[in-house]
C-alpha cells in the first residue's frame, strides 16, 4: 500500500470511526437526560477527539513522541481557529453564559499549565499524571455543575435514544475504526515526511492535526447549520480540554522517556496555541456571540499559522 493510499484509508477509517463513536456515545447520553451543553462538552468533544488520543497513543508507543505533541498544539490551534472560525462564518454562533464563566477559563489555563509542564524540553510521566487528574478532576466537577440547577439548560431531547444494545455496537465499531485507522495514517504520514524531508513535528502539527480534528470540523459546522449551537461551540472547547489532559496525558505516559517539547514548537507554536484560547474569550464575552467577521479573522489567522509552517520547513 503507498503511503498516500494508506493516510487516505485511515483518515477514512478515523471519520467513520469517529461517527459510529459519537452516534452510539450520544443516544446512551441522552438515555440518563444530558443537556445539550453538556453534551457538546463530554460525549460529542470527547468522541470526536477519540482520533487525536488513538494518533498520539499510536505515536507514542511507536517512538514518534514528536508527532504525538504536534498533533496535539496542532489539533487545539486548528479546533479555535479553522472549525470555530469556519462554523461562526457560516452563521453566528451564540455562546452560552456557562462557557464563558466557566469552560473557557478552564481551557485556557490548562493551555498555561502544558506550555508551563513543557518549559523544560520534555512532559515527563510524573508531568502526564498531574494532566491526567486534572482531566479527571475537571469531568467530575462538569457533570456535578451540569446537572445543578438554574444551568440555563435544557435536557437534551430522548427521541433518538435508540436500544442500548445498538449504541453499544456503535461504539465498539468506532472504537476498531479508529485504532486500525490511527495505525494508517501515523504510519503513512511519517513515510511522507520522510520521504520529502519534512519534519515530524511540522506533519503533526499540519497534516495529521487537520485530518484527526475532521470529526470536529464535521460536528460543529452541521451543529451550527442546525442550531445546535451549544454543540458547536461547547465541541471546539472539550476537544481543546480532552486533547490537553487525556491526550497528551496518556500519551506522556505511555512514553518510557516522556514526550519531548522542541525549542521550536515552545518559541512558537505552544504560544500561538495558548493565544488562540486567550482569544476565544473576548469573542464570546461580546454580546455572548461570535459573528460572522470574527470568524472570518479566525480563519485567516489559522491560514497564516500554516502558511508560516510551512515557508520555514521549505
Amino acid at each position: 500500500m503507498t503511503p498516500i493510499l494508506g493516510f487516505l484509508l485511515g483518515l477514512g477509517l478515523l471519520v467513520f470511526g469517529a461517527e459510529a463513536l459519537v452516534r452510539g456515545a450520544s443516544r446512551l447520553a441522552a438515555a440518563i437526560g444530558m443537556s445539550s451543553l453538556a453534551i457538546g462538552l463530554t460525549v460529542v468533544a470527547f468522541g470526536t477527539s477519540a482520533p487525536e488520543l488513538a494518533v498520539s497513543l499510536k505515536a507514542s508507543l511507536a517512538g514518534q513522541t514528536d508527532v504525538s505533541l504536534g498533533n496535539v498544539i496542532g489539533s487545539n490551534t486548528f479546533n479555535v481557529l479553522a472549525i470555530l472560525g469556519l462554523a461562526a462564518l457560516i452563521t453566528p454562533l451564540r455562546v452560552h453564559s456557562l462557557l464563558v464563566r466557566r469552560d473557557i477559563p478552564v481551557m485556557i489555563g490548562v493551555s498555561l499549565l502544558a506550555w508551563l509542564l513543557a518549559a523544560d524540553g520534555v512532559i515527563g510521566r510524573a508531568d502526564a499524571a498531574g494532566l491526567i487528574v486534572v482531566f479527571l478532576g475537571y469531568s467530575v466537577w462538569l457533570f456535578r455543575s451540569s446537572a445543578a440547577p438554574g444551568d440555563g439548560d435544557e435536557p437534551a431531547a430522548a427521541g433518538a435514544r435508540g436500544s442500548l444494545l445498538a449504541a453499544g455496537g456503535a461504539v465498539a465499531v468506532g472504537l476498531a475504526a479508529l485504532v486500525v485507522g490511527a495505525r494508517l495514517l501515523v504510519d503513512a504520514a511519517v513515510q511522507m515526511a520522510t520521504a520529502a524531508g519534512v519534519d515530524e513535528v511540522v506533519i503533526g502539527l499540519t497534516i495529521v492535526a487537520a485530518g484527526t480534528s475532521l470529526p470536529e470540523v464535521v460536528t460543529s459546522v452541521v451543529a451550527s447549520l442546525r442550531g445546535e449551537r451549544d454543540i458547536a461551540v461547547g465541541n471546539i472547547v472539550g476537544s481543546n480540554l480532552f486533547n490537553l489532559l487525556c491526550v497528551l496525558g496518556a500519551a506522556g505516559l505511555s512514553a518510557p522517556e516522556g514526550v519531548p517539547a522542541a525549542s521550536a514548537v515552545l518559541r512558537f507554536d505552544f504560544p500561538v496555541m495558548v493565544v488562540a484560547a486567550v482569544v476565544c474569550l473576548p469573542l464570546a464575552w461580546t454580546r455572548g456571540t461570535i459573528d460572522r467577521w470574527e470568524g472570518a479573522l479566525l480563519l485567516a489567522g489559522y491560514l497564516v499559522y500554516v502558511g508560516l509552517l510551512v515557508s520555514w520547513a521549505t
